[in-house]
């Protein structure tokens, strides 16, 4: 994926690295209760590995990257608000870890759910 060429050697940057730190900032997001499987062989495949970057795909092709989350939001908060927080929250992580412009970020809504309210 990123490669950097240094006096000491080159460093790559894989794919899952990124996505590992896209899942542990749309956690971190208000709002979000958790993260979805992007399609059903995703899912099945996660409830036997335990992935830590389920949900979260990046796509890097030479110059751009390019992140797609799909979110499970608490039921009552703006979606669209949600939606820009996790947005921007990724962003500014992954930029900070790697130096690298992010060029897009996709952020997908697939539920919501209610907190139980004792």
């Amino acid at each position: 994926m990123g490669k950097e060429n240094t006096t000491y050697g080159s460093i790559h940057i894989s794919p899952n690295a990124i996505a590992s730190i896209a899942y542990r900032a749309t956690l971190e997001s208000y709002g979000v209760v958790g993260l979805a499987p992007r399609n059903l062989a995703e899912g099945l495949a996660h409830s036997i590995t335990h992935e830590p970057t389920r949900g979260v795909s990046v796509h890097f092709d030479g110059e751009l990257i390019d992140i797609d989350i799909h979110v499970i939001i608490e039921y009552g908060t703006r979606i669209t608000s949600v939606a820009n927080s996790v947005a921007n929250t990724v962003r500014f992580h992954v930029e900070k870890a790697l130096g690298l412009k992010v060029n897009e970020i996709n952020v997908h809504v697939a539920g919501l759910r209610v907190s139980d309210i004792d």
